[in-house]
């Protein structure tokens, strides 16, 4: 049986794994199906109304079996976490119970008329309801990321002691709820979860480009998926550079908040100035990948790399070693390899953006064979991305699962058992994998299908003047 917390801390990690590629997608897709309804309903050009229906069916699925596994995480609170529940409950549960009362329901009211309503009702109608989907995506994201940015770096409450337990009291909610790490987190996410769709768009989109470039064969799906690629690459080039400059200063205000994590990131054990920034690292043994240490590890990076970032500016600043700190050190491994990894994704997706606007530029970016090849190998990359960015915000604050205040080992629940964690572990591996792979399944088919037939589609022409009138005047 494994031990009552790391089973714990595994559950959670791993339903928290699976279920962010549903909110990813929907709240990536949003902005997206926001535009082709307005475009549909204002243009009436029959390619808005295919790219609005596509990815409507695919919204819908990552709404349903998201609304599923997200609402397990909540219980887990109470199953896996009850001590940190009943410590926390005052302000942890306001932001989440407003998740599922404000955001949930809009959402939820709107998403029938959305889906299903589109001959039902008027355009303003129309037009309202996927405002009214969309919006309710983000505020979901905003209430659980204010709880989840004050458990980073909380602010607005006072520790008292209830019925001889100490207790969370909210005594300033603006405080707390527009916590230093909240705005950090939010403009992140969510650029994050819109480059996700844009790299599943432009790779869908250059599978099927590829295929026609490959067989000579050209028919009306051809041009949808030409379309969708472009999309994808218009929104590949706005997301991509921000998020590597959003990350840049993420990663200053990790340091000034959260010091420790910030060494876990860089492997830096001793305190040091004029630290390095690694971009590329290689283990040279074993154990460099398993206890990092960045002057031991071997790479190509920028000399006072670290201590800029750090500092916004000063190469030769000094950065804190976990050493100086007391007690347990977070899984440094972890947290070192999936910012490396993070990072470097970052970048492939800056130069994917540059190469894929140079292409089009040129008017080659239907003939580039290669690059068609890239984007489809990277089409899940953005959600790995994201994954990666939550391993290193939650591995990288341990032991602490409210930083300064509550260690994760103190919030798991006392009754709990170690049969009864590593059994329910094990259930929801099985029942989590199996809705993974059932909603891939389903997505595969929506994708094969193609997308839906509609009247007087364009011709090949028309939607090349269609993609143009977008990336030029809209």
């Amino acid at each position: 049986m494994l031990e009552t917390v790391f089973a714990s801390r595994l559950q959670f990690a791993l339903t928290t794994i699976v279920h962010i590629v549903f909110p990813v997608m929907s709240m990536g897709l949003a902005p997206f199906l926001i535009y082709f309804t307005w475009k549909d309903i204002r243009t009436g050009r029959p390619i808005y109304e295919q790219l609005r229906r596509f990815w409507t069916r695919i919204f819908a699925v990552s709404f349903v079996i998201g609304t599923v596994t997200g609402i397990v995480l909540e219980f887990e609170f109470g199953t896996n976490f009850a001590a940190f529940a009943t410590t926390a409950g005052e302000l942890f549960g306001g932001p989440l119970a407003l998740e599922g009362m404000m955001a949930f329901m809009l959402e939820a009211t709107f998403l029938g008329i959305f889906v299903f309503g589109r001959e039902r009702v008027g355009n303003a109608l129309y037009m309202v309801s996927a405002v009214a989907v969309g919006l309710g995506t983000w505020l979901s994201a905003i209430w659980i990321l204010i709880a989840n940015s004050w458990m980073q770096t909380p602010r607005g409450y006072e520790l008292v002691t209830e019925n001889g337990q100490q207790v969370v009291l909210l005594v300033d909610p603006v405080a707390a709820y527009l916590n230093p790490r909240f705005f950090w987190m939010f403009v992140h996410m969510q650029n994050a979860a819109v480059e996700s769709v844009a790299l599943v768009m432009a790779g869908l989109g250059a599978y099927y480009v590829f295929r026609h470039h490959v067989w000579g064969r050209r028919t009306q799906q051809v041009d949808f998926w030409e379309t969708t690629l472009k999309f994808g690459l218009i929104a590949l080039v706005i997301t991509a550079p921000l998020q590597v400059i959003h990350g840049d200063l993420y990663a200053r205000h990790v340091f000034e908040t959260q010091p420790q994590k910030f060494a876990a990131m860089e492997a830096i054990w001793e305190t040091d100035s004029y630290v390095p920034e690694y971009l590329i690292a290689f283990p040279t043994s074993l154990q460099d990948i398993f206890d990092p240490r960045a002057k031991d590890i071997f790479g190509i990076g920028i000399p006072g790399g670290a201590s800029w970032l750090a500092s916004g500016g000063d190469p030769q600043a000094t950065i804190r070693g976990l050493e100086e700190f007391e007690g347990p050190q977070p899984p440094v491994a972890i947290v070192f390899w999936a910012f490396r990894i993070m990072v470097a994704l970052g970048f492939w997706f800056i130069l994917l953006a540059v190469w894929g606007t140079y292409r089009w530029w040129r008017g080659e970016l239907l003939e580039d064979d290669l690059l068609h090849k890239a984007l489809m190998v990277s089409t899940p990359l953005g959600i790995l991305a994201v994954e990666l960015g939550w391993v290193v915000t939650e591995v990288g604050r341990q032991p602490w699962v409210i930083q300064g205040v509550m260690k994760t080992s103190d919030g798991v629940s006392p009754g709990l058992t170690s049969a009864e964690a590593t059994a329910t572990l094990a259930g929801f591996a099985v029942v989590y994998l199996g809705l993974l792979t059932l909603y891939l399944y389903v997505v595969a088919r929506i994708v094969r299908a193609g997308p839906p037939e509609v009247p007087d589609v364009e011709s090949a022409d028309e939607v090349s003047e269609t993609t143009t009138e977008v990336s030029v005047d809209d």
